[in-house]
């Protein structure tokens, strides 16, 4: 794949970065895993069928910090199948690869470790993977739209630094995920539609807000279309092609459309002849431990005593709709409550994130936003776009995050937005590193990517700005004529970079965790210090 191949050393840092990131979230989870005992909660935790071996408490012992909360559930669903009906909620796309990972690859370890261990081997080899690529494809996803190679680099990093990261490692689909909607926003930019379409559809088979994603093709084709028609003749002449335009434009939008949503829809039937299906006799079938969880938790086995759900009986039965309704209360305001105030304020610094970058944008690009980006602008009539974070290519993902954020503020449980937000938008990191570029002294001396003609890469200032104008906090002076260097006075102290010492891993792990302390240090502090009843939190 041409992700692999490209001979960019950003794009080789970027992996690298990216797989110490994740081999330090391992270390660091194995270490606090036996360090800090698990929170006694009510969440989903099947028994295990089988004695384990030593290498299976092995395993255990190192990655079973993997393995908490949503993981039992991938894990469990690709251990025994859609057993229960809550289960359902997880879509398929993620277990299935970790059966076939486990079952194939690490076949040759089943007379030493038994399958959940083999599982949770292959949650950690598929995720680690997965975030490489996904970082990768955020990179180039930035390069692309953003047009600033050292934006793009930045927020690729802070994309293996973020806190979704956590989630990313441990036995959920987010890392999937991301790789396959970065990757699809990719190759929708680089004009391969059919390529991104069967990204996007993939991805919609490993989490249900892939369905959303959708919207990049209409949006696509359609600002095409907007354009043509601005630059085209109004000549009769052009009717008949305008018509076959338009049926060629309509045909397109629905084709890719029924891809992107065909996966959901089928896993959706299934679930319908799995559990509301004449009755099979699966209750003989499933292990006695399973069937007893099922009567004290008051899980529903699929057909068990011939009983069909209320969902099977709706007009349009969806089963993912229903538990997450039933089961977790999800619903318009439902998690306005007093008790949810620990979660709200977990959620917070996302939320005030991605509402700051649409602040920003809109605020810089008004009449874009109003003609929804369908207009063609003079920059781009004269061939010379803005570009950076404000430029009108990043209009849609705005868009996107926005509603993301919206729908997930208002009808989700909160604590998820960091994650759900942070699997699925660019525009989090690609607006954290516009910042970092804008207010960040350290970062200064890294320049520019296409300075104007007579400036130094280090004289910055507000015309390298993409979005708004003005004079920086912190006072910088030239220390040397050729401009090779510059002597900032940061809140730390006066710090001496040179310009090449930039693209060292070191210094650029400094320099974000540093930027990251000050973002969510006070927040997290507030947080951690309070004393929260016992199960006030759920996962977050």
């Amino acid at each position: 794949m041409e992700l692999v191949r490209r001979e960019d050393p950003q794009l080789r840092e970027v992996v690298w970065f990216a797989g110490r990131c994740r081999a330090l979230t391992l270390l660091l989870q194995a270490v606090f895993n036996l360090l800090i005992p698990d929170h006694a909660a009510d969440a989903f935790s099947p028994p295990r069928l089988s004695e384990p071996s030593p290498w299976d408490v092995l395993v255990e012992w190192l990655l079973g910090g993997l393995s908490r909360w949503d993981a039992e559930h991938f894990l469990f669903i690709a251990e025994h199948g859609y057993l229960y009906e809550h289960n359902c909620a997880f879509l398929p796309l993620y277990p299935l690869s970790l059966w076939a990972v486990a079952r194939g690859a690490l076949w040759p370890l089943q007379r030493l470790l038994r399958l959940r261990s083999r599982l949770l081997l292959s949650a950690v080899l598929l995720n680690s993977l997965f975030s490489a690529l996904a970082a990768a494809a955020l990179y180039e996803l930035g390069r692309v739209v953003l047009r600033r190679r050292r934006v793009a680099f930045l927020a690729a990093l802070l994309f293996s630094l973020s806190p979704a990261n956590v989630f990313m490692a441990a036995a959920y689909s987010e890392s999937m995920f991301a790789f396959l909607a970065f990757g699809a926003m990719w190759q929708l930019e680089k004009g391969q539609s059919w390529l991104s379409g069967l990204l996007f559809s993939l991805a919609s088979g490993a989490r249900a807000n892939g369905l959303i994603n959708a919207g990049f093709f209409l949006y696509s084709q359609g600002k095409r279309f907007a354009l043509q028609l601005q630059v085209g003749s109004g000549s009769l002449r052009k009717l008949p092609l305008l018509w076959k335009q338009v049926l060629s434009l309509a045909s397109s939008v629905v084709l890719m459309s029924a891809g992107i949503f065909l996966p959901f829809a089928l896993f959706q039937h299934y679930a319908y002849l799995r559990f509301c299906g004449p009755g099979t006799g699966l209750d003989q079938t499933i292990p006695e431990p399973l069937v007893q969880l099922a009567r004290d938790k008051g899980y529903h086995p699929a057909a068990m005593d011939g009983a069909k759900p209320p969902w099977c009986s709706q007009r349009v039965p969806v089963v993912y709709s229903y538990i997450q309704d039933t089961y977790w209360n999800v619903g318009f305001l439902r998690y306005f409550e007093l008790r949810q105030i620990p979660n709200f304020l977990l959620a917070l610094p996302v939320t005030l994130l991605v509402s700051w970058a649409a602040w920003t944008y809109v605020s810089t690009n008004p009449r874009h936003c109003l003609t929804l980006g369908l207009e063609r602008s003079k920059s781009e009539e004269e061939g010379k776009p803005r570009d950076g974070f404000c430029c009108p290519a990043s209009f849609v993902y705005v868009v996107h995050a926005t509603a993301l954020l919206a729908f997930g503020f208002f009808c989700m449980h909160v604590q998820v937005l960091t994650r759900f937000l942070g699997s699925s938008s660019p525009i989090l990191y690609w607006f954290s590193a516009h910042l970092l570029q804008e207010h960040e002294p350290l970062l200064w001396s890294a320049g520019t990517d296409n300075p104007p003609p007579g400036r130094s890469v280090l004289a910055r200032a507000s015309w390298d700005s993409s979005c708004a104008t003005g004079c920086w906090d912190c006072s910088c002076t030239a220390t040397s004529s050729r401009g090779h260097s510059r002597m900032c006075w940061h809140s730390l102290g006066a710090v001496r970079i040179e310009t090449h010492f930039f693209w060292k891993p070191d210094l650029a792990v400094m320099l974000l965790l540093l930027q990251l302390q000050r973002c969510y240090s006070s927040v997290t502090t507030c947080v951690r210090s309070c004393c929260v009843p016992s199960g006030m939190f759920s996962m977050v």
